[in-house]
């Protein structure tokens, strides 16, 4: 570039010195010169033609150009359309190719969700949105396999079938005593060196005659009640290990319990149970609400977590699962309403996981022959929901009379208390008492829970009481 410049210079430098004077004429005579070259077409002189070159800022000046045969303007449109219609062609073949290997491959080949749900992802949708006039995709909508959850927990949830003994009132006679036979639903939460422990409602076995569970394989294995808690709807009952077969044991299993205070409103959960006594079935639904407070018929007060799967009659005492299969639930209750659909309550098992624990590590219920039952002592009377309410009494056995040498009179036990509790189980009325006594011999060492009316109130205290037996006159 400099050596360039150098010749420019030296030609420049070819001329006289008088070319170069400073005054005004000289000066005038370049312009004219600068002009003449840009505007004029006539020949110049070779070094005025180097001097001007310099002044362009050394732009070189256009090659000559041979005049060439013009084509036509139409056949340059038809070249270029032709030209962007191949490419559109290749390119839109291209990305078809593309699209189509991809989803073929993800549909083959790519990971899922989860192993127990699979997603059907229906027709996307289109939001616009005044403010940025942005598309958003709808979200898809889910659909879930469950089969592999409940294939999963299916071996932990039992039928329970029963024969209750029901006791009618007439207005004309006595009353009369039926046996109608019942059914439910447990799970099977643990066992000892004898006994497999299966957690079920309390209704579920109240007020039993005969009591039997039946596994997944359809074998039945007779059962007794290990202890129960009317006030949360608990029970639990043992089946002994020598009598299930071993083949039934290897299809068993225990279930796990999961956290059912973890759980969040819309979550998906599965109720599993033997609804309306034809066996095991399932349901699917959704975490509708959490401790939602719920009276039963008895006016007790619970609770609960509501769900919108179908429970049943038979599914009391079932599972309710979350989308691990962990039990976070025991199906209790349903709703019962022909305006009402779709509302389903099950005890929260996070809540209730010591009272089970307790009622699991209880004597089992085996009735005693009637010679060596143990024998209270006492006359009473039911205190039920009408009389609770009306009198503010607790609900229980009210004691009206301590019969003189039995157990009670032996005791702190004083006429007018109310019985609530027998053992550490809740007792309702005299029924459940007498049902209490029939599992206990005579010098059994038992702690009575009573409510005491002192000073216009009722308060709670613990009597403990040596059982006695019956004496000849009043077993005749």
């Amino acid at each position: 570039m400099y050596e360039e410049e150098r010749d420019y210079r030296e030609e420049v430098q070819k001329p006289t010195d008088s070319h170069y004077s400073s005054d005004s004429q000289s000066h005038e005579s370049h312009q004219d010169n600068y002009s003449g070259q840009w505007h004029s077409q006539e020949r110049q002189p070779e070094w005025e033609t180097s001097y001007n070159r310099m002044n362009m800022s050394h732009i070189p000046p256009e090659p000559e150009r041979t005049p060439g045969k013009k084509r036509p303007v139409m056949m340059k449109v038809a070249g270029i359309t032709a030209a962007a219609l191949f490419f559109g062609t290749v390119a839109g073949g291209t990305m078809f190719g593309v699209n189509t290997a991809g989803e073929y491959l993800r549909e083959k080949y790519g990971t899922k969700e989860q192993t127990q749900a699979s997603l059907a992802v229906v027709e996307p949708q289109t939001i616009e949105q005044d403010a940025n006039k942005k598309q958003v995709e709808a979200i898809p909508a889910l659909q879930m396999d469950v089969s592999s959850i409940v294939e999963s927990a299916m071996p932990s949830v039992v039928a329970v079938t029963n024969t209750v003994v029901m006791e009618q009132r007439s207005w004309f006679g006595p009353s009369q005593r039926y046996e109608i036979p019942s059914s439910g639903s447990g799970i099977i939460v643990g066992q000892n060196n004898d006994e497999l422990l299966i957690v079920t409602n309390n209704h579920v076995v109240e007020d039993s005659k005969e009591l039997a569970v039946t596994f997944i394989d359809e074998s039945s294995v007779t059962a007794a009640i290990k202890g129960t808690d009317s006030e949360n709807d608990l029970a639990v009952i043992a089946v002994p290990i020598a009598d299930v077969g071993s083949e039934t044991m290897e299809k068993i299993k225990i279930a796990t319990l999961g956290d059912s205070d973890a759980l969040r409103v819309g979550e998906g959960v599965i109720a599993i149970g033997n609804a309306l006594g034809y066996g095991q079935s399932v349901t699917v639904g959704y975490v509708s609400a959490k401790d939602r407070e719920v009276r039963a018929q008895d006016a007790t007060s619970r609770d609960l977590l509501q769900t919108d799967a179908a429970i049943n009659p038979g599914n009391s005492g079932g599972a309710l699962l979350n989308m691990r299969g962990e039990v976070i639930g025991i199906n209790v209750a349903k709703y019962s309403s022909t305006e009402v659909e779709g509302m389903g309550y099950a005890i929260p098992v996070s809540k209730v996981q010591d009272i089970i624990s307790e009622l699991m590590n209880r004597k089992t219920r085996i009735e005693i022959e009637e010679s060596k039952r143990g024998y209270l002592g006492i006359q009473g009377t039911n205190i039920d929901d009408v009389a609770a309410a009306a009198y503010g009494m607790p609900r229980g056995v009210y004691v009206y009379k301590i019969i003189e040498g039995g157990a009670a009179a032996n005791s702190d036990l004083r006429e007018k208390d109310i019985i609530t509790k027998f053992d550490g189980q809740t007792v309702r009325s005299m029924a459940d008492l007498q049902k209490m006594l029939t599992y206990y011999e005579g010098n059994s060492a038992v702690d009575l829970t009573v409510c005491s009316l002192e000073n216009g109130e009722y308060r709670e205290r613990t009597v403990a009481i040596t059982l006695g037996y019956k004496t000849e006159a009043e077993t005749n």
